[in-house]
């Protein structure tokens, strides 16, 4: 058994499955390198895995389940992507210059896939 997903199953009594995909990741590459892939920081990936992770878990579950677990979800103006950059796509900032930033600000609010919805 690799060293993260022991350290997981150490710290959480039924650990959920995007917590074992996350720790998989890392073992496969590095907790900095997931981080990244993933929009986070390191000190977020290592508390998830340390069942210690103070912010919101369901954010970081959303992010790991869309790039780890191939998780997608139906844009109405993209189509189908990814949880993960739906959620990179939410939180960009409107620009009016920017037509396709212009269509997400205007559906993203409405949207059921929308973050907290």
């Amino acid at each position: 058994m690799s060293a993260n997903l022991e350290r997981v199953r150490a710290a959480w009594v039924k650990a959920p499955d995007w917590v074992e995909a996350l720790a998989d990741a890392c073992d496969h590459s590095s907790q900095g390198k997931v981080a990244a892939r993933l929009g986070i920081s390191g000190a977020a990936v290592n508390q998830v895995l340390a069942n210690c992770y103070k912010g919101r878990v369901d954010r970081v579950a959303a992010r790991v389940r869309g790039e780890f677990m191939q998780q997608t979800v139906v844009c109405p103006v993209l189509g189908e992507l990814s949880t993960r950059r739906c959620l990179d796509y939410q939180r960009r900032p409107f620009a009016s210059t920017n037509m396709l930033r212009d269509l997400l600000h205007r559906a993203c609010p409405k949207c059921k896939n929308r973050e907290g919805a």
